[in-house]
C-alpha cells in the first residue's frame, strides 16, 4: 500500500470513529492492511488496538462496504465481534470452508445457536458473535461504513492467525510516498 493511502484511511476512520462518539485513547496503535492482496477496497481493514495485556486485548475496527476481511481462524485466541455502529456480515465455518454443511453451536449475542457451517450470520449495531478458536470467520460491512469492535484473550497476529488463501499476508509492504501520519503496528 502507499502511504499516502494508508493516511488518508487513517483520517477517514478517525473522523467516523469521533463522528460516532468514539474517542480514541492517546497514541493508539494502528494498523491498516489490505492482506497483501494489493486492492484495499475490496481486502481492506483498519484497526486500532485500544488494550494489548497478557491476557487479553481490544480492537475498534473500521471498514467501508465492499472490503472483506479473508476467512481465516485462530488456534488460540477467541473473541466476540461486536457491531458498534452499522450492519456486519460475518461467515462462519465448522473447520476449513468446504463443502461440509456440519452443524455447530456458536453463541449469537450471548445465547447459544445452531449454525451450518458456511451460514452467513447478520449483525446490527450492539449485536455480537463470539468465536472461539477453530472456527473459520470471514466478515464484511453490509452498511456503507461499519465500526467493528473485538474484544478477545491475548492477541497474536503474526503467529496465530490462519488463511484460507495462501497469498494473504497479515501485514501489507508500504511504498513511503510521503511522510506517514502515525505509526503501525507492523513498523514497531
Amino acid at each position: 500500500m502507499k502511504r499516502s493511502s494508508i493516511n488518508q484511511v487513517v483520517r477517514e476512520a478517525t473522523m467516523f470513529f469521533e463522528a460516532n462518539g468514539w474517542t480514541l485513547p492517546p497514541n493508539p496503535k494502528w494498523d491498516v492492511t489490505d492482506f497483501g492482496l494489493g486492492d484495499f477496497s475490496k481486502t481492506g481493514l483498519v484497526l486500532v488496538n485500544l488494550a494489548e495485556e497478557n491476557e487479553y486485548c481490544e480492537k475498534l475496527m473500521y471498514a467501508k462496504k465492499g472490503q472483506v476481511t479473508p476467512a481465516h481462524c485462530h488456534a488460540k485466541k477467541k473473541e466476540d465481534i461486536i457491531v458498534r455502529t452499522g450492519k456486519l456480515a460475518i461467515q462462519v465455518w465448522k473447520g476449513k470452508p468446504e463443502s461440509n454443511k456440519d452443524s455447530f453451536s456458536i453463541k449469537i449475542n450471548g445465547e447459544w445457536s445452531d449454525v451450518i457451517s458456511g451460514e452467513i450470520i447478520y449483525l446490527n449495531s450492539g449485536e455480537r458473535l463470539t468465536i472461539v478458536p477453530g472456527i473459520y470467520h470471514e466478515f464484511y460491512p453490509e452498511s456503507e461504513e461499519c465500526i467493528i469492535g473485538e474484544v478477545s484473550t491475548a492477541n497474536d497476529d503474526l503467529n496465530d492467525n490462519f488463511f484460507i488463501n495462501p497469498d494473504v499476508g497479515r501485514f501489507s509492504e508500504i511504498d513511503e510516498d510521503e511522510p506517514r501520519m502515525v505509526r503501525l503496528v507492523s513498523e514497531e
